[in-house]
């Protein structure tokens, strides 16, 4: 990761300084801070990544490796539950093969083992 690159997620923040730790290995503190890096792991193609951080119960075995090219993450709403539980609601917008999309996707997080993971989600 370049110390020059400004992270995907959106921040504004050098990649070295904001997702790409938790990407290294540091464990996100919200579950807003996972959904960030695992936009930036789509970002920048980090499979490992976006799989270790879905949790074991959704988990696929593999993802579908796409052409998209990522273009912005806006967080619609975070919330927290409770100590375990909380909702990310947000919109990332993509391009494949010159054509744009658009996800929205209200998303559940589950904090086990000190850690937060990404459990399903749902499209609006």
């Amino acid at each position: 990761m370049s110390k020059q690159a400004l992270c995907p997620c959106g921040s504004g923040v050098y990649l070295v300084d904001c997702c790409g730790c938790y990407i290294a290995g540091m464990a996100a503190q919200t579950a807003e801070q996972l959904m960030r890096s695992r936009y930036t792991a789509y970002a920048i193609k980090n499979e490992a990544y976006l799989l270790a951080t879905w949790h074991l119960r959704t988990r696929p075995r593999f993802l579908d490796e796409d052409e998209a090219k990522w273009l912005g993450l806006k967080i619609v709403k975070h919330q927290q539950q409770d100590d375990t539980h909380a909702v990310v609601e947000f919109i990332a917008r993509y391009k494949i093969s010159g054509r744009a999309y658009r996800l929205h996707e209200i998303s559940q997080f589950v904090f086990e083992e000190g850690r937060w993971f990404y459990l399903d989600g749902v499209l609006r």
